[in-house]
């Protein structure tokens, strides 16, 4: 009887086991093949416009300034100026900034150091930058005016003991300016000499 029991035990136990593995070998569930992203696809509702991508916008390039040959340009208009009768030797001259009328921009810088060099050999003797300076700073004039107004150019030559002011003006379109010159006598205001030339480039 207890060896009867013993097997029915071990069956019962092999039957329990076989069932457990027969239900293990049911077929799995089938699984969906993903493309590896683990974000859902991205979708556009009907009506929703989707925002453009915009260019980067270029850089605008800044103005280049028109390259005149100052000291071709003014040492003719010089050389017929230091030639006006009536000058005196020694003579004091105000030589101020160009004023430019074109339609572009210049380099006044160069064209005011041109006139100097012109100007470095005649009979006059010229205004440094160091007293126009300090006369703009008495009468309360701005460093970086140009004297557009004679009223103006007047008054620092009479304070710098200056006979003569030269105001010079570039005109017209920026490549293919003209320079025009006049020589003012600061006592009477008198204009005693003007001239004008096209601009060398």
């Amino acid at each position: 009887m207890t060896k009867y029991l013993k097997y029915s035990s071990s069956l019962l136990f092999a039957c329990l086991l076989s069932g457990c593995v027969l239900n293990q070998s049911q077929q799995p569930a089938p699984v969906e093949q993903g493309n590896g992203s683990t974000q859902p696809p991205l979708t556009t509702k009907p009506g929703q416009n989707t925002p453009p991508v915009t260019q980067p916008q270029p850089v605008p390039e800044a103005p280049k300034l028109t390259s005149i040959d100052w000291p071709a340009t003014v040492q003719p208009l010089v050389s017929k100026m230091v030639s006006t009768k009536g000058i005196a030797s020694g003579s004091v001259l105000l030589v101020d900034r160009i004023k430019n009328s074109t339609n572009g921009s210049i380099q006044s810088d160069n064209a005011k150091s041109a006139l100097n060099q012109a100007l470095s050999g005649s009979s006059f003797s010229l205004v440094t930058a160091e007293q126009l300076a300090q006369a703009k700073k008495t009468l309360g004039i701005s460093p970086n005016d140009s004297l557009n107004s004679r009223g103006k150019a007047i008054g620092l030559a009479r304070n710098l003991n200056a006979q003569y002011v030269l105001y010079t003006t570039t005109r017209g379109d920026v490549k293919a300016a003209r320079v025009q010159m006049q020589l003012m006598l600061v006592n009477t205001g008198e204009i005693i000499w003007t001239g004008s030339g096209k601009a060398s480039y």
